[in-house]
C-alpha cells in the first residue's frame, strides 16, 4: 500500500515536494515530506479528464448543428482531447481574437470530418477555472498554493522547488508553462515573493505513478514489507493488518 503522491515524487527521485496529480477521475496537490504524505494540507479539485472530455462534447454541440457530434463515441471525444487540445497561456485574450483561434479538423472516418477553433483550449481550461462548469472551488493553480501554505513555514521553500507533475491531463500542451505563471502570480499576491515554484514536468508523468511503484518495489527495503502467498496461507486475514498497519 503507498500513496501515489509519494509515488509520484519518487518517479523523479525525490522523497519530499509537492505532487501535482490531474488524471481522470479527480486532481489533487499533496505536500509530502521524507517520504510521508501530508493529508491535512491536501487539496482535491473534482475536475480531470473525463469531466473535460464532456465539456469537450458540450462546446462541439454548442459550436455546430451536426447531431451526429452528440452521437460520438467517449473514446473519440477523448482522441480528439489529447490530440488537439491545449492549453491558453492567455485565455481571456485567445478568446476574444478569434485569429488566435488555430482551427484544426479531426478525420472521424466514413468521409466525415468535425473542426476545432476555440474549442482546443477552452476544453482544459476549467483545470484552472472549475466556475466555467459551475464549480466554486478554484483551480488548481490556487490549491497548489494552499497546500505550500498549510505546511510549517520552513518547509515551503524545500517543498515549492520540487513540485511534481503527473497523470495525463497534465500532458496538454502549454499546461506546465500556464501552471507556472499563475503559481509565481498567486506568490507575488501574497507577500510570497522569495517562494520560486519549480515545476518538474518529465515527458513520460502520465504514468509517473507506475514509475514510482516500480521503483519503490524494486528497493531492498521494500521487501520486509511484502506479503507472500504462503505467508497469506499460513497465517490468513489478520496477516493484512500486520504488514500494512
Amino acid at each position: 500500500m503507498a500513496s501515489t503522491a509519494l509515488l509520484v515524487l519518487c518517479s523523479v527521485g525525490a522523497f519530499s515536494g509537492l505532487a501535482l496529480e490531474a488524471g481522470a477521475g479527480v486532481c489533487h496537490a499533496t505536500p509530502v515530506y521524507a517520504g510521508h504524505s501530508w493529508h491535512k494540507a491536501t487539496f482535491r479539485l473534482d475536475v480531470a479528464g473525463s469531466t473535460l472530455s464532456r465539456y469537450l462534447r458540450d462546446l462541439l454541440v454548442a459550436a455546430g448543428p451536426d447531431h451526429r457530434l452528440q452521437a460520438l463515441p467517449h473514446k473519440i471525444i477523448t482522441q480528439l482531447k489529447k490530440r488537439c487540445c491545449y492549453v491558453s497561456l492567455d485565455f481571456e485574450g485567445d478568446l476574444c481574437n478569434p485569429a488566435r483561434h488555430h482551427p484544426v479538423s479531426f478525420s472521424l472516418g466514413s468521409g466525415c470530418s468535425v473542426c476545432l477553433g476555440r474549442e482546443r483550449f477552452c476544453c482544459p481550461e476549467p483545470l484552472f477555472q472549475p466556475g466555467l462548469l459551475g464549480q466554486a472551488e478554484p483551480g488548481l493553480p490556487i490549491l497548489a498554493f494552499r497546500a505550500l501554505q498549510r505546511v510549517p513555514a520552513t518547509l515551503q521553500t524545500r517543498l515549492a522547488n520540487t513540485m511534481v507533475l503527473a497523470g495525463g491531463s497534465t500532458l496538454f500542451p502549454g499546461f506546465p508553462e500556464r501552471l507556472e505563471l499563475e503559481l509565481e502570480a498567486q506568490c507575488q499576491r501574497h507577500g510570497c515573493g522569495t517562494l520560486q515554484p519549480r515545476l518538474v514536468a518529465k515527458p513520460g508523468r502520465g504514468t509517473a505513478v507506475w514509475t514510482g511503484g516500480s521503483m519503490v518495489a524494486s528497493l531492498r527495503t521494500f521487501q520486509c514489507r511484502w506479503m507472500t502467498r504462503a505467508m497469506y496461507q499460513e497465517c490468513g486475514s489478520r496477516l493484512v493488518h500486520e504488514v500494512f498497519h
